[in-house]
């Protein structure tokens, strides 16, 4: 009884509730600068950004196809009755213009060979391309009867074949066509057409009544092109076919029209897919008055991008520093709860500081290496720092021991977690379960008023 009355009662700024207070508030405190770094991936991530746009425009970029478009010009009248101011008699005056017939080809096959690589511009790297593509195809001879427009009206001798398409610099080599064993050559043009973002090219006058008849008229193009990040194309034809082939090994098949899922085949080596699109599977017709429409809603292709590039990754990693703390204070404060030892608050700010340099260190060494590798550097650097630091505070090897393993688990499983797409949540949820089920087990028998075990 004596010595129950003796002892001294426990203040509340030495229990373990008020240990755990500013070891949360440390935490909390601990965010400002991991804030700080999250905001230095987004910043070079953002350079990133304009570094390769600025290499891909130089280079090429987007490639968007439509065409070729036979342009068939003809000739309509407007009526207007003039009153002659003098007789009083009215006058029929028929005025002249010349409008554009457009016809699309009856058949259209292309045939794209893609050849990607890598042009690295001080620490950034983009993915930029060459498309080799051939385009074959027939059209019938253009029908005017729906519109009433009389043959001698139409324009036959000057006919012209046109294509739409972007970045015109980018081309590498003449553009021809030869168009019923005839070559034509394409010149650009000036696009006047308000809000239309293509360029055009267009050939000299083609003399329809000596190429079109009642017979098929086959065409063939050849057109070389240094392009990045995208190459798309609008299904023209009656029928259209594209069959494509690239070393690039994480195609995205984009826009309005997927590949045949028989005849794709995606390696480590790079992927082939092929198309056929009907005309009854998109809303336009293969014949077009006055204005050509903007049909870029139906274009379907292939994106060339990095699925997860170096920077998404740092900023997956990042998102998961509050749980790195937050985990690892955890640790200290329960082997400091079962040991006795009394670990100061400078020396968890010691460490929680060690756990941000690691996101530091992340960032800086992937811009010179692979994702992997610096993972592994500043993972390594900052496990084997903070467990020699834990070797001088617990004055033991076992508990430091156990500090080194958790924080490899704890680094290994996050890897893991960035790496997966499809199963991250899955994974990062079974995972935090477990460590929860850990820290449970391990802190049952702790008295936390006193901080007995």
């Amino acid at each position: 009884m004596e010595n129950n009355e003796n002892q001294n009662p426990i203040s509340f700024f030495q229990s373990n509730t008020a240990k755990i207070i500013m070891v949360g508030l440390l935490t909390l405190i601990l965010l400002i600068p991991l804030e700080y770094v999250k905001n230095l991936i987004s910043e070079r991530a953002q350079r990133q950004k304009e570094v390769i746009a600025e290499t891909n425009d130089k280079w090429g970029g987007n490639i968007f196809f439509y065409g070729p478009i036979l342009k068939v010009p003809y000739t309509y009248f407007d009526e207007t009755l003039t009153e002659n101011a003098t007789t009083k008699v009215t006058v029929k005056q028929k005025t002249a213009h010349t409008a554009f017939a457009y016809f699309f080809p009856e058949m259209l096959k292309a045939k794209s060979d893609v050849t990607t690589k890598a042009l690295n511009r001080n620490n950034y790297e983009s993915v930029v391309f060459s498309s080799k593509m051939k385009l074959t195809g027939h059209y019938i001879q253009p029908n005017f009867s729906n519109r009433n427009i009389p043959n001698e009206n139409i324009q036959w001798d000057k006919a012209t074949i046109l294509i739409k398409t972007t970045n015109l610099k980018s081309i590498k080599d003449e553009v021809k066509i030869n168009f019923g064993n005839i070559n034509y050559t394409f010149e650009p043009v000036y696009n006047i057409t308000p809000g239309d973002s293509t360029e055009a090219l267009e050939t000299g006058y083609i003399d329809l009544t000596k190429t079109l008849g009642n017979q098929k008229t086959a065409f063939n193009i050849d057109i070389t092109y240094n392009g990045s990040k995208q190459i798309k194309m609008v299904p023209i034809g009656k029928t259209t076919g594209l069959n494509m082939k690239s070393n690039w090994a994480s195609p995205s098949f984009t826009g309005n029209f997927l590949p045949d899922d028989k005849t794709k085949h995606i390696t480590k080596t790079g992927f082939e897919a092929n198309w056929k699109i009907l005309h009854i599977n998109r809303a336009f017709a293969q014949q077009v008055f006055e204005t050509l429409p903007d049909l870029k809603q139906y274009a379907f292709g292939v994106d060339f991008v990095i699925p997860v590039d170096q920077y998404q990754q740092n900023e997956r990693a990042s998102k998961y520093g509050f749980l790195v703390i937050g985990l690892t204070f955890l640790i200290f404060f329960l082997i400091q709860s079962i040991s006795k030892i009394n670990i100061h608050i400078f020396q968890y700010s010691m460490i929680g500081l060690a756990l941000i340099m690691f996101y530091t260190l992340l960032i800086s060494i992937t811009e010179h290496s692979s994702f992997m590798k610096a993972y592994a550097i500043a993972g390594i650097s900052v496990v084997v720092l903070i467990t020699l630091y834990s070797i001088s505070i617990l004055k033991d090897r076992k508990f430091p021991l156990f500090i080194g393993l958790s924080l490899s688990a704890l680094y290994t499983f996050i890897y893991v977690i960035i790496q997966l797409e499809n199963y991250a949540l899955l994974v990062g949820s079974i995972g935090l379960f477990l460590i929860l089920a850990a820290v449970m087990y391990f802190s049952r028998k702790i008295d936390w008023s006193t901080g007995n075990s």
